[in-house]
C-alpha cells in the first residue's frame, strides 16, 4: 500500500526500445496516462543518444532487441554502466531464447530485471514493468538512506573513551583500510555488533556498495533459505515470482550475517560454499550467479565452543574467522556512562518532547553501581523509561527499577515452594515485568531439566535455537 501510494505521487521515467512501433505505442499511452514521462526509440542507436543526456537516467527500461547479437549485449552492457539504479526488461522472442548459448543468456539474465517472452500480454507486460519500477525505487531509495548512513556511521558512532573501546577503534580503523572477505564480531547481547558492523561497512572499503543485514535467529529454516540464495517462480508453494536473495543484493557490498551461530547446520554448508565459490543459485533454478561480498558475521555464542561440540561447522567457523572482533561489555567500561547516558538523554528528550537535563548523584551512583548484564541495549531500555515517564528537568530515579538481571523484585519473588511438578506460580500483581517472567520461566525450566536444552525445549515447546536466542537475550545460566 505504501510503495503503491509513493508511485502515484512520484514521476516515473520509462524508455520503451521496440520495433514494434504499434505495441511500443500502446504501452506509452497506458503509462502516460498513468502520469508516468514515456520515452520512444526504434532501436539501440536511438536509445544510446538518449542515453547520453546527463539528465536522462530512467527507472526502467524494457527492450525488445537483437540480444543474439554479442555486439548488442556489449553495447547495453556498457551504457547500463553510466546509469543508476535502472531496471531492464529484455523481451526476447522463443526462438532467439532457445539458440541463445548459456553463457550469453547468464549476461542477460544479470544485467535484466526480468527476461521475458516478446510474445507476452500487454497486461502481463505492464505488471513487468511495474515490478520493475519497485525495484529500481526500493534501489534508490536504499542508496539514498545509504549516504545519510555514511554520515551517520563513522568510528566516533561507537560511544566512549574508555581504553577497552580505544582498543576498538584502533581495529576498526585498521580494518576499514584492507579488503575483507569474511569477519566475525563476537560480544554479549546489547553490546552494538550491528552498530559496528555498520561502521566497518560504511568507513571501509565496500562503502559505496550496498549493506543488507539478516538476523538468522529471526526466520525458520526454509524461510532463511530463500531469503539468502533467492528463487524462481514457482520453487515452492507461495513463490510467484523471482526472488533476488541477500547474496545478490548485497552484491559488491556487505553482507551482515546477526545471530549467525543460530544458523541451521544445512544452510551453514551451503553458506561455507557460497562464499568459497563466490557463486550461488537461486532455489528452483539450475543456473550459478556469480557474487561479489563481504560477508561479517555476528554472535553471542563462543563459535570455537560450539565447532567443538558439532552446533557449528567447524570448517565454517575457520573461513569466517578471519577477522575476529570481540565488543566489551558496559560493565567492563563503566567510565563510558558519562558520554553516553547524556547522549542517550538527548535523544530521546528529542523523540518525546522532554526537558530532562539533570542527573542527581544518586542515579550516578545506581548507574555505576549497576553490572549491566543487557549492556548498552539495557542502558538505552531504561534511560527511555525514565524521560519518558520524568515530570520536569530532573532525571527520575523512581523509574530506574535496576536490579539483578532476570531476577524478579522482592515483593515478587518466586521461590522453590512455587514450583509443583511442571508448574510455575508467577504473580500478576505488575510486580514483575513479562521479559521477568519469561526470563524466570526459562531459568528455572533449565534447572529443572539439568540444563538440556534439546530436552527443555520439547517442554517449552519451541525450538532449540529460540531458545538459545533467549538464553542470550536474558544471560542466563546454562550449566550448574
Amino acid at each position: 500500500m505504501l510503495m503503491h501510494r509513493l508511485e502515484e505521487n512520484m514521476a516515473h521515467r520509462l524508455l520503451i526500445i521496440d520495433t514494434d512501433a504499434k505495441r511500443a505505442k500502446k504501452i506509452r499511452l497506458k503509462f502516460e496516462n498513468d502520469k508516468w514521462q514515456v520515452d520512444l526509440a526504434k532501436g539501440l542507436e536511438q536509445a544510446e543518444k538518449l542515453l547520453a543526456k546527463d539528465d536522462f537516467n530512467p527507472h526502467v527500461i524494457c527492450a525488445e532487441l537483437n540480444w543474439l547479437d554479442d555486439d548488442v549485449v556489449k553495447r547495453v552492457m556498457s551504457l547500463d554502466k553510466n546509469l543508476s539504479h535502472t531496471e531492464w526488461i529484455a523481451l526476447v522472442d522463443e526462438a532467439s531464447e532457445d539458440e541463445m548459448s548459456e553463457d550469453l543468456y547468464e549476461k542477460i539474465e544479470e544485467l535484466s530485471y526480468d527476461l521475458v517472452n516478446s510474445s507476452i500480454s500487454e497486461t502481463k507486460l505492464q505488471k513487468v514493468i511495474r515490478k520493475a519500477l519497485r525495484a529500481s525505487l526500493t534501489s534508490r531509495r536504499l542508496h539514498s538512506y545509504s549516504s545519510v548512513d555514511a554520515k551517520q556511521y563513522h568510528l566516533d558512532a561507537f560511544l566512549g573513551d574508555s581504553e577497552p573501546v580505544r582498543q576498538l577503534k584502533d581495529m576498526l580503523s585498521r580494518l576499514a583500510e584492507v579488503p575483507i572477505s569474511t569477519m566475525i564480531i563476537t560480544g554479549e547481547t546489547g553490546t552494538g555488533k550491528g552498530l559496528t558492523a555498520r561502521i566497518l561497512h560504511h568507513t571501509g572499503m565496500r562503502k559505496d556498495g550496498p549493506m543488507v543485514e539478516l538476523n538468522c535467529a529471526a526466520l525458520p529454516r526454509d524461510l532463511l533459505e530463500s531469503q539468502l540464495f533467492g528463487h524462481e517462480a514457482g520453487a515452492f508453494t507461495g513463490a510467484k515470482g523471482r526472488f533476488r536473495g541477500l547474496f545478490e543484493q548485497a552484491d559488491n557490498g556487505t553482507l551482515f550475517l546477526d545471530e549467525i551461530g543460530d544458523l541451521h547446520i544445512d544452510l551453514q554448508t551451503k553458506l561455507l560454499k557460497a562464499i568459497e565459490d563466490k557463486r550461488i543459485r537461486r532455489l528452483g533454478s539450475d543456473r550459478e550467479i556469480e557474487v561479489d561480498v563481504q560477508i561479517i558475521a555476528a554472535t553471542g555464542l563462543d563459535l570455537e565452543q560450539a565447532s567443538k561440540e558439532k552446533r557449528f561447522r567447524d570448517d565454517l567457523y575457520h573461513r569466517l574467522s578471519v577477522f575476529c572482533v570481540s565488543l566489551p561489555p558496559l560493565r567492563d567500561r563503566k567510565s563510558d556512562l558519562v558520554e553516553l547516558v547524556p547522549r542517550i538523554i538527548a535523544e530521546f528528550n528529542q523523540k518525546a518532547n522532554r526537558k530532562v537535563e539533570e542527573v542527581s548523584d544518586d542515579v550516578w551512583q545506581k548507574l555505576l553501581d549497576y553490572s549491566w548484564p543487557g549492556n548498552v541495549r539495557e542502558l538505552r531500555n531504561v534511560i527511555e523509561r525514565c524521560v519518558l515517564l520524568s515530570k520536569d528537568e530532573h532525571f527520575p530515579s523512581e523509574w530506574l527499577h535496576l536490579k539483578d538481571h532476570c531476577e524478579p523484585s522482592d515483593s515478587a519473588a518466586v521461590n522453590d515452594e512455587d514450583i509443583e511438578g511442571d508448574q510455575i506460580s508467577i504473580p500478576l500483581d505488575g510486580s514483575m515485568t513479562l521479559e521477568e517472567m519469561d526470563s524466570h520461566i526459562i531459568q528455572t525450566a533449565l534447572r529443572e531439566n539439568n540444563f538440556n536444552i534439546t530436552e527443555t525445549a520439547r517442554k517449552l515447546k519451541t525450538t532449540r535455537e529460540t531458545l538459545r536466542y533467549r538464553i542470550q537475550k536474558y544471560s542466563l545460566e546454562t550449566s550448574a
